[in-house]
């Protein structure tokens, strides 16, 4: 297959910033650091960043590059009969766009909503009783919700067209869908702290309470944000790496690409906290009582926010869950275009037909997601693919890399490539630092699954999650086995 080139360099550092910044900086991160510290959380993000985040950046890009592959060809390239973690690698990222894509259907919808405020005042029950209709349990399906199925459909469409000409369009695309949603971040955050109250939400948000530096939680949920938000494991980076220039600069673009994704998630917590304190005041409860996590901030609080706003309602709605839908597709596209790439270094097949069959392949599974149990099941899936998949694909490339390539190799690759030179200290975080905390955190998450069953979900419920992170993980073993055979 002929190598693909990114146009410019800002194409490849837009695109590698527009994977990792995604919906879960604006709604997962400003809740965690709620949650454990305030301001005193984000000096262990920052660690976290630092020893975690841009070595293994700096890991995924150096091997994309100096391989050429994405990442099942560019494993096994470095050690023969190793492409089943590349493989495990692109497949997780597989399991995870397919209920991705559906939360984007659900912005898709709200969008719309926002021309009129259709979600009313109370927007709890709108959004969990009218748009999502949830039943009252994970096997009750209550049948689909056309809707949020058309949203689905436009989503894949949209994706599919992002990446129909490779590394040529989505360097193209990314131009807009990751420029434009810091633009209406910024405006958020002009808007937010202007409001009355803001302070209030600002003082909650960013008040240190350093005594949590002592709960390990702090340090593990610190981590995990690293890990989760910059897209590693996926093999989103090892791909997009793979299409750099010969001559091209790797540990100053991964630390310009960490810099951004962190610096991304701190101003989202301002523009996120300043409207809640907002939210508060003209409440008469305190800031702690409007926290919400997950989907409840975007889809609940945030639209009452937006009805309780003096002016241009309908406006700020808009630009909001633009935003949302701007920084969600190129993590969704990003995830698709790795497997592509790994499909096409295998099947020889053209591109477009290729990205036809992932999206649909992805699409149809993902309709159990749009049915009226929807929710649940989304929850479920995301929490054994993301808890127990992206960190096990994690700990053993940090493995693969740190005790059975050895990291110099990837060192002294990248010191020839770049201005910024990684000494020692890399090969102490790939071999010693990311495997404790990511064997720490593995451990934690079974030790609390077998002693409190994930949100007493019924036993069958929380099976078929276990199965659904099963599936994906076979399937990249599977692929590995295969490949090997018909060689």
């Amino acid at each position: 297959m002929q190598r693909e080139y990114w146009d410019t360099r800002v194409s490849f550092i837009l695109a590698a910033i527009g994977s990792a910044i995604g919906l879960g900086n604006i709604w997962r991160f400003p809740y965690i650091a709620y949650r454990y510290g305030g301001g005193a959380f984000i000096i262990p993000y920052f660690i976290a960043m630092i020893t975690a985040g841009i070595p293994l950046l700096i890991l995924e890009f150096g091997l994309g590059h100096k391989t050429g592959h994405a990442a099942p060809l560019a494993f096994e390239s470095m050690r023969k009969n190793w492409r089943y973690l590349g493989w495990c690698a692109v497949f997780v990222g597989f399991g995870i766009v397919i209920y991705y894509a559906v939360i984007m259907s659900w912005a898709f919808n709200y969008f719309f909503y926002s021309f009129k405020l259709s979600w009313g005042e109370n927007t709890k029950d709108f959004f969990f009783n009218r748009f999502l209709g949830l039943t009252q349990g994970p096997f009750e399906f209550g049948g689909f919700k056309m809707l949020i199925v058309i949203g689905l459909v436009f989503t894949w469409v949209w994706i599919y067209l992002s990446i129909i000409k490779g590394v040529k369009s989505v360097g193209k695309v990314v131009y807009v869908t990751v420029v434009l949603p810091w633009i209406i971040l910024l405006v958020f955050i002009i808007r937010g702290i202007t409001l009355p109250g803001a302070l209030e939400g600002l003082r909650y948000y960013l008040t240190p309470n350093f005594a949590a530096l002592k709960d390990p939680m702090v340090w593990l949920n610190a981590y995990s944000q690293i890990f989760f938000s910059f897209s590693i494991g996926f093999g989103v980076m090892i791909a997009y790496a793979s299409s750099l220039p010969p001559k091209s600069d790797i540990v100053n673009n991964a630390f310009i690409i960490g810099l951004a994704d962190t610096g991304t998630s701190f101003l989202g917590g301002i523009a996120v906290f300043s409207t809640l304190g907002y939210l508060a005041k003209m409440q008469g409860v305190p800031v702690e009582n409007v926290i919400a996590s997950g989907p409840g901030l975007a889809f609940v609080t945030y639209p009452t926010i937006i009805n309780l706003l003096p002016f241009a309602r309908p406006l700020f709605g808009c630009l909001f869950f633009l935003m949302l839908l701007t920084l969600g597709i190129d993590s969704a596209f990003s995830l698709v275009e790795a497997f592509s790439m790994a499909g096409m270094e295998k099947w020889k097949l053209p591109r477009p037909v290729l990205n036809f069959l992932i999206s649909l392949a992805a699409f149809i599974p993902g309709l159990i997601f749009t049915t009226r149990s929807g929710l649940f099941w989304l929850d479920i899936a995301d929490h054994f693919i993301s808890n127990y998949g992206l960190v096990l694909v994690g700990l053993i490339e940090a493995i693969f890399v740190g005790y059975l390539l050895g990291p110099k190799v990837i060192r002294e690759y990248v010191n020839e490539l770049s201005e910024i030179k990684i000494g020692k200290w890399w090969d102490a975080m790939i071999r010693v630092v990311i495997p404790l905390v990511l064997i720490w955190s593995l451990g934690f998450s079974l030790y609390t699954e077998i002693k409190s069953p994930y949100e007493g979900y019924p036993k069958g419920a929380l099976a078929l999650g276990v199965a659904y992170l099963g599936v994906v993980l076979l399937c990249g073993i599977l692929m590995g086995i295969k490949g090997r055979r018909e060689e």
